[in-house]
């Protein structure tokens, strides 16, 4: 009977590779990405003894063909010192189910090459080291799977490094040049390969990941009052379509509406949320269902499914994809309460339980229950939405889905990309950090985050830090900067300088930003008390005068129109996780840059600074970390600086390390700045 192997079974390989990042619950759930996202992997990996290790990581398609191979180096500054913690980039190409694996070697040209200019300089050794790299480049001469060009270099600088006759520099010279060191560098002479397990890693599509959302209430656009009796024409989606044109020039991917169901009549709220509505209130939208249905009916003030297939064909026809509001619950005489009583929490006294988020109360709102019939309810929303999905609706922002259990999300997410690939659940998860990290490990491709209310820089810094840093594997951030429900106080007071400041942070900060209508009108008034607009469009149609905001100069659109144009033109800033903060000496400017290499070898880097006080100026220095920015030598001046372009403002400067830095918020609280690379 043939003998065990001594290391069959064992934790370790030959050399111990721990730590893998980006890995989500051990491999069971696949870490996230985007096509040409650029994806930092990881890994801690070491050795006995003093020989040197190289790691690599290995991408792998679909397939499970190799498509890229990168060599890893330890993280710049503290991170890499002394921690045995390799880093590099994999970029996939295309959507699917993807894999990496990590493997560790002994590098046997770098730790000759070591050893060599350690003993040839002290005279030990000096004929056996040269002799040891004739035979180490001699037999990596002859490995096939290098081309000739490789194969003829490495022959003839082993011939030298073993020519006696030759003097001891010229040999070293040899086996040390900048030839070799390329040759090496592209395809390392490795031995004793440990090998990973492999890692998923699933790729989807663009906007799951990328793109500006605008959020609209179809019934506002077009509303009509009449100003003798007060009472509202609702808009509806023939007149929400001229609305389109002017959302998709400004920049934005994705148009987002609030549910478009009937609107329960029972306990109605009225304007600002109040108890009792009078006749002409429309109440809120996320109370869904009426007597004319519930979540599969289109309310009857905003047209039919045809007017409703036209706006959405109107919408791709701009470039503008259209999502959803998928808000799983109901009003009072949603059809639902009749023939599905057992959807919901019934209480002690026969009522049925109304949502609650003291001191807040929803009196117009059931929540669901999912524990009394969790297959009925669970396939009774699958079949909603896969019904809008018919209707040309391939991106959904889910209505509290914290309040929900995490098990359905998993369900439901994957039977619809089953059904429907690359569609795109959004969550509204205001909510503590446990909660919202599981809901992307569940299937979510984006959720809201903390961005709305992180104003000060040290609390901006450290949240772009973690949310590109240390939860991009399972979390992709969207950082919306209003909503019907959140008016921050930084908005309320700060001016139309917070406006731009918020829009700056967002659009850069992340890949995905969003803006709910009347941002760009510096819509700041709140009810009294309160985070949340006074006159809330929720409760009550909001006529916006659009175009005398624009003739008068009132208008944050043509601000918002640049910087999404600057977004599409500088691919850097699409990635989440290549974000740098850098540093400056004052107290509210923040600084950090954006870089990214191209498939064609060019590079896309963007430095963005911004004041982040919108009512002084601010005057600071600023410090660069210059590796993060990966300057060529032709890319500078002949005083080492380099030169950048002010996207916004349109000047240019030349830069260095250090640099002076004047932002007034009442001109201009932030500079976009492009380093021109001279030799692209």
């Amino acid at each position: 009977m043939p003998q065990r192997r001594i290391t069959e079974g064992l934790r370790f390989g030959r050399f111990p590779i721990t730590a893998v990042q980006p890995v989500v619950d051990g491999g069971k759930v696949p870490a996230k990405a985007l096509p040409g996202e650029g994806i930092v992997v990881g890994a801690t990996a070491f050795r006995e003894g003093h020989d040197l290790l190289g790691v690599s990581a290995v991408l792998l398609d679909p397939s499970g063909a190799e498509r890229q191979r990168v060599r890893l180096a330890p993280p710049r500054g503290e991170r890499g010192m002394g921690t045995d913690r390799w880093e590099g980039v994999l970029t996939p190409s295309e959507t699917g189910k993807w894999s990496f694996v990590i493997e560790a070697w002994h590098d046997r040209y770098g730790t000759w090459h070591h050893n060599a200019e350690v003993k040839i300089d002290a005279g030990i050794d000096v004929e056996l080291m040269l002799a040891e790299g004739a035979k180490l480049l001699g037999d990596a001469s002859a490995e096939d799977f290098r081309d000739e060009v490789d194969r003829a270099a490495l022959r003839h600088a082993a011939d030298v490094l073993g020519d006696q006759s030759r003097g001891t520099e010229e040999r070293l010279g040899a086996g040390f040049s900048q030839e070799i060191a390329d040759i090496v560098a592209r395809q390392p002479i490795r031995e004793l390969v440990t090998v990973s397990e492999k890692f998923p890693l699933l790729v989807e599509r663009d906007r799951a990941g990328r793109g500006a959302w605008y959020e609209f209430f179809p019934r506002s656009e077009g509303a009509v009052k009449d100003h003798n009796t007060g009472a509202w024409t609702s808009g509806n989606f023939r007149t929400a379509v001229r609305r389109l044109d002017a959302v998709a020039a400004m920049g934005f991917d994705i148009l987002y509406m609030p549910p478009i169901h009937p609107i329960g009549v029972q306990h109605r709220k009225g304007p600002n949320n109040t108890l009792v509505a009078g006749p002409n209130d429309p109440g809120s939208p996320w109370a869904i269902g009426a007597k004319e249905g519930g979540h599969d009916a289109i309310h009857p003030d905003l047209g039919t499914f045809e007017d409703f297939d036209a706006f959405v064909a109107r919408a791709s026809e701009l470039g503008l994809e259209v999502a959803l509001d998928l808000a799983l619950q109901a009003a009072p005489d949603h059809p639902w309460v009749q023939s599905h009583p057992e959807w919901f929490t019934t209480r002690v006294d026969g009522s049925i339980a109304y949502a609650e988020n003291p001191p807040k109360k929803y009196q117009d709102i059931y929540p669901l229950n999912f524990d009394n019939d969790p297959e009925g309810l669970s396939r009774e929303i699958l079949r909603i939405v896969l019904l809008w999905v018919s209707h040309g609706v391939k991106i959904f922002r889910v209505d509290n889905p914290h309040t929900k259990p995490v098990w359905f999300w998993e369900w439901l997410i994957a039977e619809v990309n089953k059904a429907a690939p690359g569609v795109v659940f959004l969550a509204e998860a205001f909510t503590r950090p446990a909660m919202m990290h599981a809901l992307g490990r569940a299937g979510f491709q984006q959720s809201y985050t903390y961005f709305t209310w992180r104003n000060t820089k040290t609390e901006i810094e450290e949240y772009f830090d973690e949310v590109s840093h240390e939860s991009p594997a399972f979390f992709r951030p969207n950082f919306f900067v209003n909503t019907p429900d959140i008016l921050t106080e930084y908005l309320q007071f700060g001016g139309p300088a917070a406006f731009r400041i918020r829009a700056v942070l967002a659009s850069t900060g992340s890949p995905l930003w969003g803006v709910y209508a009347g941002y760009e009108l510096y819509e700041h008034v709140a009810r009294p008390g309160a985070e949340e607009y006074i006159d809330n469009e929720k409760f009550e149609y909001k006529a916006r005068d659009w175009d005398a905001a624009a003739e008068s100069g009132r208008s944050l659109a043509p601000y918002i129109t640049r910087l999404n144009h600057i977004r599409r033109d500088h691919p850097a800033l699409l990635d989440l996780q290549n974000l740098t903060v850098h540093q400056s000496t004052d107290a509210s400017t923040v600084v950090y840059s954006k870089h990214k290499t191209l498939p064609d070898g060019s590079k896309d880097t963007i430095i963005v600074i911004v004041n982040v006080d919108p009512h002084v100026t601010k005057e600071c220095s600023v410090a660069l970390d210059l590796a993060a920015l990966e300057l060529d030598p032709q890319d500078l001046t002949p005083g080492g600086g380099f030169h950048v372009d002010d996207l916004i403002s349109g000047e240019s400067w030349e830069w260095g390390e250090y640099n002076y830095v004047r932002l007034d918020p009442h001109v201009e609280p932030a500079h976009i700045l492009s380093v021109r690379r001279m030799h692209q």
